[in-house]
């Protein structure tokens, strides 16, 4: 459990209100310091042959200006790709547009990782984040980030059936729930109600640590 939490740690995250063309936004920041030089790191990140290995299948026109769909997931455009420092894209689920822009900066014999998603703060977005809170999008990264670590620090590819279901593991819940605790106190220093951005944390929690009903519990 400690081990989980301390993982759940290594990033730092941030959740600002902002704006884009006129609307209001609402983003959420990751940071996490990883082990490996910037090529390697960037080559991770944007090698279709290598993101399965740690993230989903990606198909596409793999270049500024082109396009690109994550297998059973997001898809969009590739706004700007600066090799090996900075990659922008649209993410785009169903009609929904947010935003997702990565940043790669040397740290001594390391890489920073700067994840941003920015996401459309109108009707849709306001009644999600009272629902969920930015560890709804957060998490997500969080479960990403960490699976990326494990990728970068072992040179393997990550079972995909283990990964989708470490959540649901003590463990897993344990990472979970340290990082919903994170987001809701960024939240909050972005001016949300602490009561509001913990009910809403618990409940992100809950979505990503409760099987669908049919399903059974990862084996192991």
């Amino acid at each position: 459990m400690e081990d989980s939490v301390a993982m759940a740690g290594l990033v730092d995250r941030e959740v600002r209100s902002g704006e884009r063309d006129g609307q209001a936004t609402r983003i959420v920041v990751a940071r996490r310091r990883y082990g490996t030089d910037v090529d390697d790191l960037w080559t991770a990140l944007t090698d279709p042959e290598r993101l399965p290995r740690w993230f989903l299948p990606v198909s596409g026109d793999l270049r500024e200006g082109g396009t690109y769909q994550t297998e059973g997931n997001a898809g969009g455009d590739i706004l700007r790709c600066e090799a090996p420092s900075l990659l922008s894209l649209t993410w785009m689920m169903g009609e929904r547009i947010s935003w997702l822009e990565l940043r790669l900066s040397p740290d001594g014999d390391g890489t920073i990782l700067e994840l941003v998603h920015e996401a459309p703060d109108d009707a849709e977005g306001r009644a999600f984040w009272a629902e969920y809170g930015p560890g709804a999008v957060g998490i997500g990264w969080d479960l990403a980030l960490l699976g990326l670590g494990w990728h970068l620090d072992s040179g393997e590819a990550l079972d995909p059936t283990e990964a989708m279901g470490y959540p649901l593991t003590p463990e897993g819940r344990a990472f979970v729930e340290a990082a919903a605790g994170s987001w809701a106190a960024a939240a909050t220093v972005d001016g949300d109600d602490a009561d509001a951005a913990g009910a809403a944390a618990e409940r992100t929690v809950a979505f990503y640590t409760t099987l669908p009903d049919g399903d059974a519990p990862p084996e192991g």
